[in-house]
């Protein structure tokens, strides 16, 4: 085992505390002190390092109402159980939550009527129609 080893990713130390240097001779305070101020320095730089990993900035895709709207499906299409959650990795099938999110799609095709450009408007009834349909055979399913 090395004097002192930091374990990348888990933020510890491990520190070796043996009394005796690897020919077996007794160590020094000089070489115990040596030994713990390296390990303190190790730590202290892996923390500065963990510390700048989490405030990089996380670079998402742009978002434009297709994509929104594509979102929101994929959501349903979850909650339908038929893809995996993304942070488990288990399908479950949820269908209020389908439902609800149906609905909240339905909301905003009505709120953007006129608003919308004719691949967008076509985007979202397509959608709707669609996740609709599957919400009617899921229900019968039981």
């Amino acid at each position: 085992m090395a004097k002192d080893e930091t374990i990348e990713g888990n933020g510890f130390v491990v520190r070796d505390k043996r009394q005796f240097t690897p020919d077996g001779e007794v160590k020094t305070d000089a070489e115990t002190k040596k030994d713990d101020t390296k390990a303190e320095v190790q730590a202290e730089t892996e923390a500065k390092k963990d510390e700048s990993q989490q405030h990089e900035p996380v670079k998402f895709p742009e978002i434009n109402f297709p994509s929104f709207i594509l979102s929101l499906s994929s959501s349903a299409l979850l909650h339908f159980g038929d893809i995996p959650d993304p942070v488990s990795g288990t399908k479950e099938r949820n269908l209020p939550m389908a439902k609800q999110t149906i609905d909240i799609l339905g909301v905003l095709k009505e709120k953007t009527q006129g608003n919308l450009t004719n691949d967008e408007e076509q985007l979202i009834d397509n959608l709707l129609h669609d996740l609709r349909i599957k919400y009617v055979e899921e229900s019968k399913k039981g």
